[in-house]
């Protein structure tokens, strides 16, 4: 088959909203959020629904067309930017957005992989209901590329990862058959669970078209806090506190650092802190329950006044609307974007155990300063679950440049600390482009040949987002 002719196949099957191919319209599709990574992809699939995609990924099948599935475009580590060869093309599923159905008795949403995760938590809510999954990236992150790479996010440490809200999925494989799994049910132990091989494997296996996912009842009360903390012990001793006050009550318990908050109130306008002075390091503490009962917001009042007599907090302060609310998860979600403007940096996604938070927090920028003197740490993330983006700035003195190509010697510093505590090099962004280079040392032997033989069972010709994951 000469090389315009799958083109061609595609163009009859997607039609012209379906099939890109000039250069400038192909531009935003090559490149990652990060712009680390730019491809050269031969176009762009932008199928309407299921069938389209199927039988487009069957012809590309026959041609031995490459596919990378893209969703938002918001990974952090290469996941779903094409490669420079030429060889694939870009398979978008923004068109494939509808909500197919949802249940408020059973308390689930049947949603295409395409819909953005905005659009799910309000359809959800319009049902009378919640979505509990929450990213910084949720206006533009879609339902498809969160859960191939099983984003966390912030109410992980109560509901569980992306992959704990799947009840069921569709799935296109990499020959163009169809996976029905679009089950609601609760239980189902009828052999393997085929959706959790697809839930976390980046695109590599197959393309989510479609998923259940399990809702929750509204809450009736939310209460936010902010506090002002002495130290990473602190946080921690906050986090038991809370969790031993009333753990079904708690949704998020976000740690950020002093050099982040900085960031994000001298890049990001109409950001205010809503405390008197500035710290080291803060909490952003989220509870929030379906009863209606008196007493709840005093009672986190309480607590709260509890901690601070301990000492775990120097200063705090509840939102007292929704609005305020807001202003301060904005606060915690747009430390990435306040990075990106503030110039060059590398970035950790890791994760030890929650108990060895503050100990990683001490000893990972201890290892960075001793490799570079001046180095800036901008440490923020999901400390109820173990979380931590562990990120660095180069010191004022130094070049982007210069300090970007060390990236990989202040990467294995802070994978010292990780592996020595017990913990992964990557929590909750992926494996991508940026990191398969670790596996063989982290993931190799028996574990990374269950992974290829599974690659090898369900993408034999490695069509499906190569480059990705395995080194």
């Amino acid at each position: 088959m000469s090389s315009a002719e799958p083109l061609a196949a595609l163009a009859d099957l997607l039609g012209p909203r379906g099939l890109i191919t000039a250069p400038a319209d192909i531009a935003p599709y090559a490149e990652d959020w990060r712009r680390l990574y730019r491809g050269r992809p031969r176009a762009v699939l932008r199928p309407a629904n299921t069938a389209e995609l199927a039988a487009a990924v069957g012809i590309c099948a026959g041609a031995g067309l490459g596919i990378v599935p893209q969703g938002g475009n918001t990974s952090m580590v290469g996941g779903a930017t094409p490669s420079a060869s030429g060889g694939e093309v870009v398979l978008a599923l923004s068109r494939l957005n509808r909500v197919r159905a949802i249940d408020p008795v059973d308390l689930t949403l049947t949603i295409e992989a395409g819909a953005t995760v905005k659009a799910a938590q309000d359809a959800a809510a319009a049902a009378g209901c919640q979505l509990p999954l929450s990213i910084a990236s949720e206006g533009s992150a879609t339902i498809g590329g969160v859960l191939s790479t099983n984003a966390g996010g912030n109410m992980t440490l109560r509901y569980g990862n992306a992959r704990d809200l799947v009840l069921g999925l569709e799935v296109v494989l990499a020959d163009g058959r169809v996976w029905e799994g679009l089950r609601r049910l609760r239980k189902d132990n009828t052999g393997y669970c085929l959706r959790q091989i697809f839930l976390g494997a980046e695109g590599t296996l197959g393309i989510i078209t479609a998923a259940v996912l399990k809702l929750v009842p509204a809450p009736r009360q939310r209460v936010v806090a902010f506090a002002a903390l002495p130290s990473a012990e602190a946080a921690l001793s906050l986090l038991t506190r809370c969790q031993r006050r009333d753990q079904a009550a708690l949704v998020a318990f976000e740690y950020m650092g002093g050099h982040g908050m900085e960031l994000v109130l001298q890049h990001i306008p109409d950001t205010q802190l809503p405390l008197a002075a500035a710290a080291e390091h803060y909490a952003l503490v989220e509870f929030a329950s379906s009863r209606a009962e008196a007493g709840f917001t005093e009672d986190v009042e309480e607590m709260i006044a509890q901690a601070m007599a301990a000492g775990e907090v120097r200063d705090a302060t509840l939102a007292a609307s929704e609005a305020q609310a807001r202003a301060i998860w904005r606060l915690r979600e747009e430390h990435a974007e306040a990075q990106k403007r503030a110039g060059a940096s590398i970035k950790n996604d890791v994760s030890v155990p929650v108990s060895l938070v503050p100990e990683f927090l001490r000893a990972a920028p201890a290892a960075c300063r001793a490799l570079m003197p001046g180095i800036r740490v901008v440490a923020f993330g999901h400390l109820g679950d173990g979380n931590i983006h562990f990120n660095l700035r180069p010191p004022e003195t130094m070049a982007e440049a210069d300090f970007l190509a060390q990236d990989h010697a202040v990467m294995d510093a802070v994978l010292g600390v990780v592996r020595r505590l017990g913990g992964s090099f990557s929590a909750e962004h992926g494996v991508g482009r940026l990191k398969t280079y670790l596996m063989p040392d982290w993931r190799g032997g028996v574990e990374l040949d269950l992974m290829r033989a599974l690659k090898t069972a369900f993408d034999p010709h490695g069509l499906l987002n190569a480059g990705k994951i395995f080194p």
